[in-house]
């Protein structure tokens, strides 16, 4: 999660919005607080933009690794009974690496959908169907979101985040799920695209873009509970 620092904000109200001890916040950012020499007091610096995600961010840069140079479209298609989504293998894709880092799915759901052998090779080009899981009831969900510090930076996925765009980060969901999420105290929906993975804090389910979070009405609350189904 992002914030700018506004006058009257306090030490306290920043802290609590970013979910973070003080010692905390100073390590993560050292720019936006200063130390009065008169009264021996710390203060945090108007205007300055602070960032929970350090530790995200330290995750995504490992998934970014891998997933550099792998990217490829996936398009998805609703059916009466699945959902799918339909991934071009790249060079170099296998399927293990497909089943666990990029869809966290098991290896034999791939080969059954598929109609492929325990021993198949991939072929870049080949065009493979995942099943997305289905979900029909709502679920409780703890979200926080991300968006200026990340802004243009690549994705887990491979591409560049869009902090504008309707998306956002799920440690397990395949990329390309589409979901529905509701603020249930003001009911506003909104769906989004799964393209990231992450949060990597403690207690927090989702990470949103702030296109998402501002449609929610959640960016002051910074982290707050959803609801959220997969569609």
């Amino acid at each position: 999660m992002d914030y700018q620092i506004r006058k009257g904000d306090s030490i306290e109200k920043v802290t609590r919005l970013l979910g973070l001890s003080w010692n905390e916040f100073r390590r993560l950012n050292p720019e936006a607080v200063s130390h009065s020499g008169k009264t021996g007091r710390w203060y945090i610096k108007e205007g300055a933009c602070v960032s929970n995600s350090k530790s995200f961010q330290a995750e995504l840069d490992t998934a970014q690794a891998a997933a550099k140079g792998k990217s490829s479209q996936i398009k998805t298609e609703d059916g009466e009974k699945n959902r799918w989504i339909y991934y071009t293998v790249k060079q170099g894709d296998t399927l293990a690496v497909l089943a666990k880092k990029k869809f966290n799915v098991p290896v034999q759901d791939i080969l059954r959908d598929n109609g492929l052998q325990k021993a198949s090779r991939l072929q870049a080009g080949q065009e493979i169907k995942i099943r997305i899981p289905s979900y029909q009831q709502k679920e409780t969900v703890t979200a926080s979101w991300y968006g200026k510090t990340h802004h243009g930076k690549q994705m887990a996925n491979g591409k560049k985040f869009d902090m504008n765009a309707a998306t956002l980060a799920h440690r397990f969901l395949p990329f390309g799920t589409r979901v529905e999420l509701e603020n249930p105290e003001t009911g506003q929906v909104v769906k989004a695209t799964v393209t990231d993975r992450g949060p990597f804090v403690a207690g927090r389910d989702v990470d949103l873009s702030y296109g998402v979070a501002k449609k929610l009405s959640v960016v002051e609350k910074g982290v707050s509970k959803l609801q959220m189904r997969v569609i």
